[in-house]
C-alpha cells in the first residue's frame, strides 16, 4: 500500500527566529530580555493567525501581504510596553475635590516621601529598641509624637480608621453593648458602615433616639449590666439640618463617667489643628474630643491630617493598652513605609505656623480665588490654542470641596477652567473630551456639569508638566 504523504502549507508569517533579529526585537530585547521577547512575539503571531483566519474568504479573492518581521516586532514591543506599564500611575486632579478618595487623597508633604524612601532603601529600627539592643514595639516611634500633639495618654497605630474604630470595639465591647445615636450609623463610602463594623468587632449595638433627635434621656435609659461602652460618631459625609438634637461630646462623656464606661469618640476625619486660624470653619480636634473627656478618640491619618492612609486610637492609657493587646492589633498593625510617612508628618505639627507652607493639604485648603484666577488665565490660552476652534475655553469660578467626608458643608472659593465645545451635540462631544484628557500620558482628571468640562485649578502643583503634554490634545474632533 502507498503512504501519501500530505504537504504543509508554508506559513505566512515569519519565523520567531527571523522576527527576533529585527530592529525593534533588539530594542525589546535590550529593555525586557530575550525570553519576554520571545514570549511575545508568539503572542503577537498567534493573534495575527487568529485574525487571518477569521477573516479568509472576506476579501473576494483579495489577499493582503503577509505581515514581515519588522512589523510583528513592532507589535510585539508595543505589547511589552504595554504590559509593563504600571496600572497605578500619577494623575493631575483637577476635580476640585482636594482629598478625592478615588485619587489617593492626601499628597504627603516632602519630608514624608523623604523618610518613605530612607525606610524602604536600607534596614531600620521597626521593632528593635537600640538602647538595650531588644526587641522593640513598632508603633514607639509615634507614640511621643502623638501624645504630645492631642495630649493623650497612649496611642496605637492601625491601617485606617474603619480598623481603628473595628479595634477599640472589640477591645473594650465584645459580648457586650455599646450605645449609638441613631442618627450617628452612618454609612461612608465603600460600604463602611458602622452596625457591620460593630458586629465584626463582636460588639452589640444598641440604638437610642430617632434619626434626627436624640436626647441625654435617651443614653441615660439604655444603659444597663449589658452595656460596655457608649460611643459618639462623626456623621462625616452629611448633616441632619432642621428639627434636630444631639448629646454634645461632654455631656455624654459625663454620663459615661457616671456610669464607670469608656466614652469613645469616633471623630472620622480628624485634625490636630484648629482650621479657622487658617480661615476654615471650626472642625473638633483630637485635642477638643480628649478634653472633652473621651476616653478613646478614633480618627484617620490621610484625610484633614494630611498623612499617610492610617487609622490612630488615642487615649486612656489602660484602655489603649486593652487595644494593643488584642489579636486584631497584629492583623491591623500598619507597616514601616507608613510609619516612617506618619512620624515625619506628625513632625511637621510642630510648627503651625509653617504647616501651609510645607503641608500639601494644607495648603490647598488655603489658596485664595485670586491666586486661582491667575492660574487659570495663564493656562487658558494654551489650552485654547491645543483645542482650537471647536472649543471655547473660559476662566470661571468654581466652588472646591474638601472631600473625603470632611467638612462635607464646607466649600472653598476657587476657579479653574469650562470648557464648553461649539458643536450642538456638547453633551457627547464633551464626555469624548474628558476621555482625551483621561488618555493623555499624565491623566488630566476634571469633571462633567451642565455641558461643560471643568477643571479646578486648586490642586494644580505641575503647571509645566501640564503644558507640556497639551500637544497630544491636538486631534481631529
Amino acid at each position: 500500500m502507498k503512504t501519501v504523504v500530505t504537504k504543509k502549507s508554508p506559513s505566512p508569517f515569519p519565523s520567531v527566529e527571523s522576527v527576533l533579529v529585527s530592529a525593534a526585537s533588539n530594542v525589546a530585547i535590550v529593555r525586557f530580555g530575550r525570553s519576554a521577547t520571545t514570549s511575545a512575539i508568539r503572542h503577537v503571531i498567534a493573534q495575527l493567525r487568529t485574525s487571518l483566519g477569521s477573516t479568509a474568504g472576506t476579501q473576494s479573492g483579495i489577499t493582503a501581504p503577509p505581515p514581515d518581521a519588522e512589523f510583528i516586532a513592532g507589535q510585539a514591543l508595543e505589547w511589552l510596553i504595554a504590559r509593563d506599564t504600571p496600572s497605578l500611575r500619577p494623575v493631575f486632579n483637577l476635580t476640585g475635590t482636594v482629598l478625592h478618595t478615588n485619587l489617593g487623597r492626601a499628597i504627603l508633604p516632602e519630608v514624608a516621601i523623604e523618610a518613605v524612601v530612607g525606610a524602604m532603601r536600607q534596614a531600620i529600627n521597626l521593632e528593635y529598641d537600640t538602647v538595650s539592643g531588644k526587641r522593640g514595639e513598632r508603633d514607639s516611634h509615634v507614640r511621643g509624637l502623638i501624645k504630645e500633639l492631642t495630649g493623650a495618654e497612649d496611642c496605637v497605630v492601625v491601617n485606617n480608621n474603619a480598623a481603628a474604630v473595628l479595634l477599640a470595639l472589640a477591645a473594650v465591647s465584645q459580648g457586650k453593648e455599646t450605645i449609638v445615636s441613631r442618627g450617628e450609623l452612618v454609612e461612608i463610602g465603600g460600604s463602611f458602615r458602622i452596625p457591620d463594623i460593630m458586629r465584626r468587632a463582636g460588639a452589640k449595638l444598641r440604638e437610642v433616639g430617632t434619626t434626627n433627635r436624640t436626647h441625654l434621656s435617651d443614653y441615660a435609659e439604655a444603659i444597663s449590666s449589658k452595656t460596655a461602652a457608649i460611643m459618639k460618631v462623626h456623621t462625616s459625609n452629611y448633616r441632619i439640618m432642621g428639627f434636630t438634637a444631639e448629646v454634645d461630646a461632654e455631656e455624654l462623656s459625663a454620663l459615661a463617667q457616671q456610669h464607670r464606661l469608656p466614652m469613645i469618640d469616633d471623630l472620622g476625619s480628624g485634625t490636630l489643628i484648629d482650621l479657622r486660624r487658617y480661615g476654615l470653619k471650626y472642625e473638633r480636634t483630637v485635642q477638643d474630643a480628649l478634653k472633652d473627656g473621651a476616653d478613646l478618640v478614633t480618627f484617620s491619618g490621610d484625610k484633614l491630617l494630611g498623612g499617610p492612609q492610617v487609622g490612630i486610637i488615642a487615649g486612656r492609657k489602660d484602655l489603649v493598652q486593652l487595644c494593643a493587646k488584642n489579636p486584631l492589633k497584629r492583623v491591623l498593625r500598619v507597616d514601616k513605609l507608613r510609619l516612617a510617612a506618619l512620624a515625619a508628618t506628625l513632625t511637621l505639627y510642630r510648627d503651625p505656623d509653617r504647616l501651609p507652607e510645607l503641608l500639601p493639604t494644607l495648603r490647598y485648603f488655603t489658596r485664595t480665588r485670586e491666586s486661582l484666577h491667575r492660574v487659570a488665565g495663564d493656562v487658558a490660552p494654551r489650552l485654547q490654542a491645543a483645542l482650537g476652534s471647536t472649543w471655547t475655553v473660559e476662566v470661571v469660578d468654581l466652588a472646591s470641596q474638601i472631600g473625603s467626608g470632611a467638612l462635607p458643608l464646607e466649600t472653598l472659593e476657587s476657579a479653574g477652567l469650562a470648557m464648553k465645545s461649539t458643536n450642538r451635540a456638547s453633551q457627547k462631544a464633551v464626555e469624548q473630551l474628558a476621555a482625551r484628557f483621561r488618555a493623555l500620558p499624565m491623566p488630566v482628571i476634571g469633571r462633567i456639569k451642565e455641558g461643560q468640562f471643568l477643571l479646578d485649578m486648586r490642586c494644580l502643583d505641575d503647571p509645566v508638566g501640564f503644558f507640556a503634554q497639551l500637544n497630544d490634545l491636538k486631534t481631529t474632533d
